[in-house]
């Protein structure tokens, strides 16, 4: 097993799910729509589930999750741009941010599916991660087409 890449790899996946966690968590105290409201804190609370679910198994083979990750340099901040735009208070805007974000998180996670000799339990985590994160990208897009 190349733990180096491994490790590498859920690193990136950590520094994701913390970046959409932050994200949908300003978002939350922002946006006014109380139905978004739920949407962003179902998506926060989900986020730091797959956090501690992914930093327990990484623990478990003694890999040790980065504080803050140097991997690619500086991580691309998915929600970077969520803050001013809330503050317009523009719900299709709000979305797209969301959804650019969401995009993000899916592909990390179409990476992360392709690193090799990941342990089974490990890997059936990723996957059933990856369907959630899959689901909430489409609910987002959802959201965000039917705002126009």
């Amino acid at each position: 097993m190349d733990s180096k890449a491994l490790q590498a790899g859920l690193n990136e996946l950590l520094e994701t799910l913390k970046d959409g966690q932050r994200g949908y968590t300003e978002a939350l105290t922002d946006v006014e729509d109380a139905d978004l409201k739920q949407v962003f804190k179902k998506y926060a609370a989900q986020r730091s589930e797959y956090i501690t679910e992914l930093e327990d198994q990484m623990h478990k083979l003694n890999l040790h999750p980065e504080e803050e990750s140097s991997i690619t340099g500086t991580v691309h901040r998915a929600f970077i741009n969520l803050k001013g735009l809330v503050t317009g208070k523009d719900r299709h805007s709000i979305l797209a941010e969301c959804e650019r974000g969401e995009d993000y998180a899916k592909k990390a996670y179409e990476t992360a599916q392709k690193l090799q000799d990941v342990p089974s339990e490990l890997k059936a985590l990723i996957e059933k991660q990856a369907a959630g994160i899959k689901q909430g990208h489409d609910e987002i897009r959802n959201l965000r087409d039917a705002s126009k």
